[in-house]
């Protein structure tokens, strides 16, 4: 059963959550990317706060912007510093050192710069279809392929892009689910609850684009093309699982090569049969892995 409550950071922001198992007990948390919500964790929530799955405390928050979440108006809002803070104040909250923080898209982003910068929140780090920003930028900067592939988020910046996506009910979000291969997992229940999440709280979602430079530079925006960032912003040195969905289009394969390079303690598994959507995808091998990942046990 899935509770869900809001719940009020030191800071003044309000992150609504989603959460299965009881308080007290080792805690996972979980972080959703774009155009997402914490919903489509409820599958593993569940899943883990089963006593025979390890009995843990699984908090799925909504990101701000998101959901019922804090809707800051100020783009600035949406910088990393930002959401890195409000996961590091709910993790104390919850009784940090987590056991694992579980992340994707979006939520990867925070998970990665909070692993780098408070490592010790967290005793260990999972990733699916994530990049970590050393490999992004540096494809970002030098990869025509990876650049073409992340053209839609110079297109998720425009100021009319609110208006664009809800156009012909949600036809261009739909799309990132259907134009590569269709998505049979799409259930009337699923897409009614990506509905309500998009009429709430589309604007913040696309804010965090509009805040980061780590997108396809043009002529008149340099983006990623200007930013140098240093080692020691790129290591991490915790545990750390990377399950990648070698079909993703927007996001690829090549993101991870070298990526040992700045995560020395790393198992990575690539999917052939998945794309960005592996937890909708593959939800029993998602659970599998994140389970052997838990017990130390691997592959």
């Amino acid at each position: 059963m899935i509770d869900r409550y809001l719940e009020v950071l030191p800071h003044g922001i309000t992150l609504s959550c989603r959460a299965a198992g009881a308080r007290g007990r080792p805690v996972l948390m979980f972080l959703h990317g774009f155009p997402e919500a914490a919903f489509v964790w409820d599958e593993l929530l569940e899943h883990f706060a089963r006593p025979e799955h390890g009995g843990y405390r699984c908090v799925a928050p909504n990101l701000r912007g998101y959901e019922r979440s804090s809707q800051p108006e100020d783009v600035k809002a949406y910088r990393a510093k930002h959401l890195v803070e409000d996961i590091a104040a709910l993790a104390t909250i919850e009784g940090a050192p987590l056991e694992c923080l579980v992340a994707h898209d979006w939520g990867g982003a925070v998970a990665w710069s909070l692993a780098n910068q408070r490592p010790q929140l967290t005793k260990r780090l999972a990733i699916l279809n994530s990049p970590h920003p050393g490999t992004f930028l540096r494809d970002l900067q030098s990869d025509p392929k990876q650049q073409a592939a992340s053209a839609y988020m110079n297109f998720l910046i425009r100021p009319d892009a609110e208006a664009l996506l809800r156009e012909d009910g949600y036809r261009r979000l739909w799309g990132f689910f259907t134009q590569w291969g269709g998505a049979p997992w799409l259930t009337d229940g699923l897409r009614q609850q990506y509905r309500d999440v998009w009429d709430a709280s589309l604007t913040g979602g696309l804010n965090y684009y509009r805040a980061s430079p780590l997108r396809p530079p043009r002529p008149e925006d340099p983006a990623a093309s200007t930013i140098a960032l240093p080692r020691e912003m790129l290591t991490i040195d915790l545990p750390t699982l990377v399950l990648w969905g070698m079909k993703d289009v927007a996001l690829l394969p090549s993101l991870v090569d070298g990526l040992d390079q700045y995560v020395p303690d790393l198992t990575l598994e690539k999917v052939d049969d998945a794309s960005h959507w592996i937890f909708h995808e593959q939800p029993q091998l998602v659970a599998d892995r994140l389970e052997r990942f838990l017990a130390g046990t691997g592959r």
